[in-house]
């Protein structure tokens, strides 16, 4: 099993970045560093389907895997969507269907600590690649959204 990391340190409750990570005002802020009009279709509850798409309704389909808010959430990746068609069945899809993407909120000396975990068979190199060039941007994004809006 292969896993990509990457961590930010925020200068805001654990409830703010979490907010921040999954509110549908703030989702799209952070996440246009991936694509820009990135947007989520889901009810944000465990076991739900999440759509995870661009403007053209291209991107991925997942599961909330897990969710204990707002220390963990947890995606379990089985597809992905084309001109809006899911497909959870090609064999492009099953060399990584089943991979993980795992936040972790710690408490850190009154700020938080992200974690985002990436864990799967088969990641293709592209994946692995822009990744490792795209989140470090989005934390960014993220860390920015987060600090600026202050906790209710």
């Amino acid at each position: 099993m292969e896993k990509l990391t990457f961590n930010v340190t925020i200068n805001a409750s654990r409830q703010q970045v979490w907010k921040t990570l999954w509110s549908d005002e703030t989702y799209p802020q952070w996440t246009a560093a991936f694509c820009e009009g990135s947007h989520a279709v889901t009810n944000w509850k465990e076991g739900s389907k999440v759509l995870f798409l661009d403007q053209q309704q291209n991107g991925m389909v997942s599961v909330i895997a897990k969710l204990s808010e707002p220390e963990f959430m947890s995606f379990k990746h089985i597809g992905e969507v084309k001109q809006g068609v899911e497909d959870t069945e090609s064999e492009a899809v099953n060399t990584w269907a089943g991979a993980h993407e795992n936040y972790t909120l710690s408490d850190a000396n009154g700020k938080t600590e992200l974690l985002i975990e990436l864990e799967g068979d088969g990641l293709p190199d592209e994946f692995k690649t822009f990744f490792a060039d795209t989140w470090p941007a989005a934390l960014n994004l993220l860390k920015q959204a987060a600090e600026k809006n202050p906790a209710e």
